[in-house]
Parts: structure tokens; sequence; C-alpha cells
């Protein structure tokens, strides 16, 4: 878990570390997580360690929907506490991107379904 040092971001990933029993002493305050651009952000994403399996990011609007929409037009915008689960056909996350993405989840607290 990658967050950005804004006191919003960190909490929220706090919370989220606590609801699914990860260790907050793992949690990484990132400072280049806060104004980072897409691009900055996805070669943060590529630069992680290949021991890693999963990583999750906490940061801002509109970095976060800008990285999103690279990896899925399906996403055009991601609200507040939105969560995107991107999984990837990689072996490494330098290999990550759209041409290798396998499956897209979205969901945001106020997705009614209607």
């Amino acid at each position: 878990m990658l967050s950005s040092p804004a006191l919003r971001a960190r909490r929220t990933a706090e919370l989220i570390a606590e609801k699914i029993g990860y260790e907050q002493k793992n949690l990484v305050i990132d400072d280049r997580l806060y104004g980072a651009c897409a691009e900055f952000l996805f070669d943060v994403i590529r630069g992680l360690n290949d021991q890693v399996k999963s990583a999750m990011l906490f940061g801002h609007n509109p970095e976060l929907t800008e990285l999103a929409r690279r990896f899925s037009g399906a996403i055009s915008h991601m609200p507040t506490c939105a969560v995107a689960q991107f999984t990837f056909d990689a072996t490494s996350w330098k290999d990550v991107g759209p041409s290798v993405l396998a499956k897209v989840s979205f969901d945001f607290p106020k997705n009614s379904g209607a």
C-alpha cells in the first residue's frame, strides 16, 4: 500500500489497511504521490519490485482518474473513495500497461447500480 502524505489519502489508506488486516507498519507514505501527474504515477507502478504481487495506491484526482483511464477507457471519473482494480497478464511491474490488461473492476460508494 502506497499513500500520498496528504491527511485524507493517508487516513483512507489506514482505514482500508485496518479493514483488510494489512499491517499499518507496511503502509508506505510516499511524498512523490502528492501532486504527481498520471505519467509519474505510472512510473511508480512500473518501478515496483517484482517481489510485490499486488499494490494499492491512495492519492488524488484528477491524477488517479487519468491513470485509471490509461488502463481502461471504461473509467471516465474516479469519485471520492472509488476503487479501481486492474489485473494484468505480466510477470514484471515494468511490463504493466493497457496491452496486458486482463481484468478491470470498478466501484465507488454512491454507485447505486441505477
